[in-house]
């Protein structure tokens, strides 16, 4: 593998419940913990379930882990402990688009409410987002079906491949 600056670096959003079962809590571990292997900063909520399961896998696996909080101030702020990188915002739900915006491709694993509206805003800036036991979206003429997995190795491998080149001009 190229020798990468944290700048350079790829970064895989995981997005997910805050609470979770012990099989959700596996499979988001897998896929953090494969996110690290390639290389690439793991970007998640930074509070629990989903979002902590795959920090940890990333951070065992030596991997950067970036958490955007829906917080203003340390004070209060549950922050996971696997999280390397709080992003504090103060923007509550809205730090969903910071999410979405701040990653190059979206792994969504299993979720509630939350999960589904970081999926829509990917979507509507064209931001690739692979679902792994997540939300079973109807294609439509006006919604195209989403890539699903059904392994983490798939999810991870999917997220990477539908990430667009960077020009190096």
């Amino acid at each position: 593998m190229i020798a990468m600056t944290v700048r350079d670096r790829i970064i895989i959003g995981v997005m997910g419940a805050s609470a979770c079962d012990a099989a959700v809590d596996a499979l988001a571990a897998d896929v953090g913990r494969l996110i690290a292997k390639r290389g690439a900063v793991l970007l998640c909520g930074g509070r629990g379930g989903v979002m902590e399961a795959a920090a940890r896998g990333a951070n065992e696996a030596g991997g950067l882990t970036i958490g955007i909080l829906k917080d203003t101030h340390r004070k209060g702020c549950k922050v996971n402990p696997y999280i390397e990188i709080a992003l504090r915002t103060g923007l509550g739900d809205a730090r969903n688009w910071i999410n979405v915006c701040a990653a190059d491709a979206l792994i969504a694993i299993a979720g509630g409410w939350g999960t589904l509206s970081e999926i829509a805003l990917a979507k509507k800036i064209n931001k690739p987002v692979v679902l792994l036991g997540s939300w079973k979206l109807q294609a439509s003429p006006a919604v195209d079906p989403l890539p699903t997995a059904d392994t983490a190795e798939q999810a991870v491998e999917l997220a990477f491949s539908l990430i667009e080149p960077v020009d190096e001009a």
